[in-house]
Protein backbone atom coordinates (compact mmCIF):
# COMPACT_ATOMS: atom_id res chain seq x y z
CA UNK A 1 0.00 0.00 0.00
CA UNK A 2 1.72 3.24 -0.97
CA UNK A 3 2.58 6.14 1.79
CA UNK A 4 0.36 8.91 2.04
CA UNK A 5 2.88 11.10 3.45
CA UNK A 6 4.57 13.56 0.89
CA UNK A 7 8.31 13.28 -0.54
CA UNK A 8 11.27 13.63 1.09
CA UNK A 9 12.30 16.21 -1.85
CA UNK A 10 9.80 17.35 -4.77
CA UNK A 11 11.64 19.71 -7.12
CA UNK A 12 9.04 20.87 -9.52
CA UNK A 13 9.69 23.07 -13.13
CA UNK A 14 13.40 24.44 -11.29
CA UNK A 15 14.94 27.31 -13.29
CA UNK A 16 18.50 29.16 -12.73
CA UNK A 17 20.07 31.08 -15.15
CA UNK A 18 23.36 32.73 -15.02
CA UNK A 19 24.69 34.21 -18.51
CA UNK A 20 22.99 31.15 -19.59
CA UNK A 21 20.61 27.91 -18.71
CA UNK A 22 22.36 26.50 -15.44
CA UNK A 23 19.38 24.36 -14.26
CA UNK A 24 16.59 24.50 -17.22
CA UNK A 25 12.70 23.40 -16.24
CA UNK A 26 14.20 20.33 -13.72
CA UNK A 27 11.67 18.53 -12.24
CA UNK A 28 12.50 15.03 -9.48
CA UNK A 29 11.47 13.13 -6.65
CA UNK A 30 13.03 11.93 -4.33
CA UNK A 31 11.10 8.86 -2.05
CA UNK A 32 11.27 8.71 1.58
CA UNK A 33 13.83 6.01 2.60
CA UNK A 34 15.48 6.52 -0.90
CA UNK A 35 19.14 6.81 -1.88
CA UNK A 36 19.05 8.85 -5.10
CA UNK A 37 22.05 9.54 -7.10
CA UNK A 38 22.30 12.37 -9.21
CA UNK A 39 24.87 12.10 -11.95
CA UNK A 40 26.07 14.24 -14.72
CA UNK A 41 28.77 15.66 -16.72
CA UNK A 42 31.08 19.05 -15.42
CA UNK A 43 28.39 21.87 -15.98
CA UNK A 44 25.30 20.21 -15.89
CA UNK A 45 23.77 21.63 -12.90
CA UNK A 46 23.91 19.28 -10.30
CA UNK A 47 25.48 21.65 -7.83
CA UNK A 48 23.22 24.44 -8.89
CA UNK A 49 20.23 22.19 -8.31
CA UNK A 50 21.60 21.01 -4.84
CA UNK A 51 22.27 24.70 -3.68
CA UNK A 52 19.08 26.00 -4.77
CA UNK A 53 17.39 22.75 -2.51
CA UNK A 54 19.46 23.56 0.09
CA UNK A 55 18.58 27.26 0.36
CA UNK A 56 21.85 28.57 -0.42
CA UNK A 57 21.08 30.35 -4.17
CA UNK A 58 18.27 31.85 -4.81
CA UNK A 59 16.09 30.36 -8.02
CA UNK A 60 14.47 31.84 -11.10
CA UNK A 61 11.56 30.23 -11.13
CA UNK A 62 10.02 27.04 -9.62
CA UNK A 63 9.09 25.42 -6.56
CA UNK A 64 10.82 22.99 -3.95
CA UNK A 65 9.14 20.51 -1.28
CA UNK A 66 11.53 19.28 1.39
CA UNK A 67 9.07 16.69 3.37
CA UNK A 68 6.14 18.75 2.47
CA UNK A 69 7.64 22.02 3.03
CA UNK A 70 7.49 24.54 0.68
CA UNK A 71 11.50 25.37 1.00
CA UNK A 72 11.00 28.93 -0.72
CA UNK A 73 8.19 29.71 1.88
CA UNK A 74 9.58 28.76 4.79
CA UNK A 75 13.08 28.39 4.28
CA UNK A 76 13.50 28.21 8.03
CA UNK A 77 11.52 25.25 8.68
CA UNK A 78 13.10 22.99 5.94
CA UNK A 79 16.28 23.43 6.83
CA UNK A 80 15.37 21.74 10.54
CA UNK A 81 14.66 18.73 8.35
CA UNK A 82 17.51 19.04 6.07
CA UNK A 83 21.16 18.15 5.77
CA UNK A 84 23.92 19.93 3.27
CA UNK A 85 27.22 18.55 3.12
CA UNK A 86 29.19 20.34 0.26
CA UNK A 87 32.39 18.69 -1.67
CA UNK A 88 34.74 20.84 0.41
CA UNK A 89 34.17 20.38 4.48
CA UNK A 90 33.92 23.40 6.36
CA UNK A 91 34.69 23.04 9.78
CA UNK A 92 36.58 25.17 12.40
CA UNK A 93 39.95 24.54 12.85
CA UNK A 94 40.55 25.34 16.37
CA UNK A 95 37.76 22.92 17.26
CA UNK A 96 38.07 19.56 17.64
CA UNK A 97 35.15 17.38 16.69
CA UNK A 98 33.48 17.27 19.51
CA UNK A 99 33.52 20.89 20.62
CA UNK A 100 32.39 21.25 16.74
CA UNK A 101 29.58 19.29 17.24
CA UNK A 102 28.53 20.24 20.11
CA UNK A 103 28.60 23.65 18.25
CA UNK A 104 26.71 22.70 15.91
CA UNK A 105 24.00 21.20 18.20
CA UNK A 106 23.81 24.40 19.88
CA UNK A 107 22.65 26.14 16.78
CA UNK A 108 20.08 23.89 16.45
CA UNK A 109 18.66 24.19 19.89
CA UNK A 110 19.58 20.53 21.27
CA UNK A 111 19.64 19.71 24.96
CA UNK A 112 23.69 19.12 25.91
CA UNK A 113 22.64 15.86 27.35
CA UNK A 114 21.42 14.68 23.87
CA UNK A 115 24.28 16.43 21.84
CA UNK A 116 26.43 14.66 23.83
CA UNK A 117 25.05 11.39 23.14
CA UNK A 118 24.77 11.79 19.45
CA UNK A 119 28.28 13.06 19.21
CA UNK A 120 29.80 10.55 20.58
CA UNK A 121 27.74 8.15 18.68
CA UNK A 122 28.80 9.91 15.17
CA UNK A 123 31.91 10.21 16.33
CA UNK A 124 32.40 6.58 17.05
CA UNK A 125 30.77 5.60 13.57
CA UNK A 126 32.75 7.64 11.46
CA UNK A 127 35.90 6.13 13.28
CA UNK A 128 36.84 9.25 14.92
CA UNK A 129 36.30 8.40 18.67
CA UNK A 130 40.25 8.42 18.96
CA UNK A 131 40.19 12.07 17.74
CA UNK A 132 37.35 13.51 19.37
CA UNK A 133 39.52 15.64 21.61
CA UNK A 134 42.38 16.87 19.04
CA UNK A 135 42.37 20.19 16.55
CA UNK A 136 40.86 20.05 13.51
CA UNK A 137 43.22 22.30 11.96
CA UNK A 138 45.72 19.35 11.90
CA UNK A 139 43.35 17.03 10.37
CA UNK A 140 43.62 15.77 6.43
CA UNK A 141 40.89 16.44 4.45
CA UNK A 142 39.15 13.37 4.67
CA UNK A 143 39.26 13.28 8.46
CA UNK A 144 37.80 16.74 8.06
CA UNK A 145 35.31 15.86 5.50
CA UNK A 146 33.97 12.77 8.21
CA UNK A 147 33.73 15.70 10.94
CA UNK A 148 31.71 17.85 8.81
CA UNK A 149 29.22 14.70 7.91
CA UNK A 150 29.17 14.17 11.66
CA UNK A 151 27.78 17.77 11.85
CA UNK A 152 25.38 17.73 9.13
CA UNK A 153 24.18 14.49 11.10
CA UNK A 154 23.98 15.97 14.50
CA UNK A 155 20.29 16.82 14.48
CA UNK A 156 18.90 13.98 12.97
CA UNK A 157 18.03 15.45 9.89
CA UNK A 158 15.19 13.70 7.02
CA UNK A 159 16.72 14.55 4.28
CA UNK A 160 20.23 14.28 3.46
CA UNK A 161 21.96 16.53 0.95
CA UNK A 162 25.57 15.44 -0.50
CA UNK A 163 27.99 17.34 -3.30
CA UNK A 164 30.18 14.40 -3.52
CA UNK A 165 30.88 12.76 -0.16
CA UNK A 166 33.84 10.71 -0.94
CA UNK A 167 35.63 13.15 -2.48
CA UNK A 168 39.27 12.73 -0.43
CA UNK A 169 38.67 10.06 1.84
CA UNK A 170 41.62 7.00 1.54
CA UNK A 171 39.60 3.36 0.97
CA UNK A 172 39.00 3.00 4.86
CA UNK A 173 37.48 5.84 5.56
CA UNK A 174 35.21 5.76 2.28
CA UNK A 175 34.15 2.19 3.63
CA UNK A 176 32.75 3.65 7.00
CA UNK A 177 30.86 6.61 4.97
CA UNK A 178 28.98 4.12 2.93
CA UNK A 179 27.86 2.15 5.64
CA UNK A 180 26.73 5.01 8.07
CA UNK A 181 24.59 6.04 4.56
CA UNK A 182 23.39 2.89 4.26
CA UNK A 183 22.63 2.60 7.16
CA UNK A 184 20.38 6.08 7.56
CA UNK A 185 18.36 4.84 4.48
CA UNK A 186 17.71 1.78 6.08
CA UNK A 187 16.22 3.83 8.87
CA UNK A 188 14.03 5.63 6.71
CA UNK A 189 16.56 9.15 6.00
CA UNK A 190 16.48 9.81 2.04
CA UNK A 191 19.45 11.21 0.31
CA UNK A 192 20.39 12.37 -2.71
CA UNK A 193 23.49 12.42 -3.79
CA UNK A 194 26.17 13.52 -6.65
CA UNK A 195 29.01 12.15 -7.45
CA UNK A 196 31.74 11.40 -10.17
CA UNK A 197 32.61 8.27 -9.20
CA UNK A 198 29.97 5.62 -10.80
CA UNK A 199 30.63 2.20 -8.91
CA UNK A 200 29.32 3.95 -5.92
CA UNK A 201 25.82 5.49 -7.56
CA UNK A 202 25.89 1.58 -8.72
CA UNK A 203 26.38 0.07 -5.74
CA UNK A 204 24.38 2.29 -3.57
CA UNK A 205 21.56 3.98 -5.43
CA UNK A 206 18.17 3.19 -5.23
CA UNK A 207 17.32 5.29 -8.39
CA UNK A 208 19.64 7.33 -10.54
CA UNK A 209 18.85 10.32 -12.31
CA UNK A 210 21.16 11.68 -14.84
CA UNK A 211 20.95 15.58 -16.11
CA UNK A 212 22.75 17.17 -18.59
CA UNK A 213 22.30 21.08 -19.82
CA UNK A 214 20.27 21.37 -16.70
CA UNK A 215 17.65 19.22 -17.25
CA UNK A 216 16.93 15.37 -16.11
CA UNK A 217 17.54 13.31 -19.51
CA UNK A 218 16.97 9.91 -17.87
CA UNK A 219 15.83 8.31 -14.77
CA UNK A 220 15.27 5.07 -12.62
CA UNK A 221 16.98 2.36 -11.21
CA UNK A 222 20.03 0.28 -12.94
CA UNK A 223 17.68 -1.83 -15.03
CA UNK A 224 15.53 0.65 -16.41
CA UNK A 225 18.19 2.74 -17.08
CA UNK A 226 19.75 -0.18 -19.03
CA UNK A 227 16.78 -0.75 -20.88
CA UNK A 228 16.44 2.78 -22.24
CA UNK A 229 20.01 2.69 -22.94
CA UNK A 230 19.46 -0.38 -25.17
CA UNK A 231 22.50 -1.60 -23.02
CA UNK A 232 21.45 -5.50 -21.32
CA UNK A 233 24.14 -5.98 -18.71
CA UNK A 234 26.44 -2.59 -18.94
CA UNK A 235 27.75 -0.89 -16.19
CA UNK A 236 26.78 2.03 -15.03
CA UNK A 237 29.66 3.94 -16.98
CA UNK A 238 28.54 2.19 -20.14
CA UNK A 239 24.85 3.76 -19.72
CA UNK A 240 26.08 7.09 -18.11
CA UNK A 241 28.55 7.88 -21.85
CA UNK A 242 25.47 6.28 -23.86
CA UNK A 243 22.91 8.51 -22.04
CA UNK A 244 25.25 11.60 -22.30
CA UNK A 245 26.68 11.27 -25.80
CA UNK A 246 22.91 11.12 -27.52
CA UNK A 247 22.09 14.48 -25.65
CA UNK A 248 25.61 15.90 -26.86
CA UNK A 249 24.11 14.55 -30.04
CA UNK A 250 20.77 16.17 -29.58
CA UNK A 251 18.80 13.48 -28.82
CA UNK A 252 17.16 13.40 -25.95
CA UNK A 253 16.35 9.96 -23.94
CA UNK A 254 14.05 10.63 -21.35
CA UNK A 255 13.17 13.97 -19.22
CA UNK A 256 12.11 17.17 -21.08
CA UNK A 257 11.47 18.05 -24.27
CA UNK A 258 14.83 19.08 -25.56
CA UNK A 259 17.55 20.72 -24.34
CA UNK A 260 18.10 24.24 -23.98
CA UNK A 261 20.36 26.21 -26.67
CA UNK A 262 23.75 27.31 -25.59
CA UNK A 263 26.21 25.86 -22.78
CA UNK A 264 25.05 25.57 -19.22
CA UNK A 265 27.13 27.54 -16.89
Amino acid sequence: MPSSSPAALDILNLNKRFSEPAVNDLSLTVRNGEFYALLGPNGAGKTTTLRMVAGLLEADAGAVKICGIDAFADPIAAKQVLAWVPDEPMVYDKLTPLEYLEFVAGLWSMEPDLARFRADSLLDSFGLGPHANERCGGFSKGMRQKVALAGALIHEPRLIILDEPLTGLDAGSARQVKKVLTDLVAQGVSIIMTTHILEVAERMADRIGIIARGQLVAEGTLEELRERASADGNSLEDIFLKIVGGVSDGELIAGNAGPPEGKVA
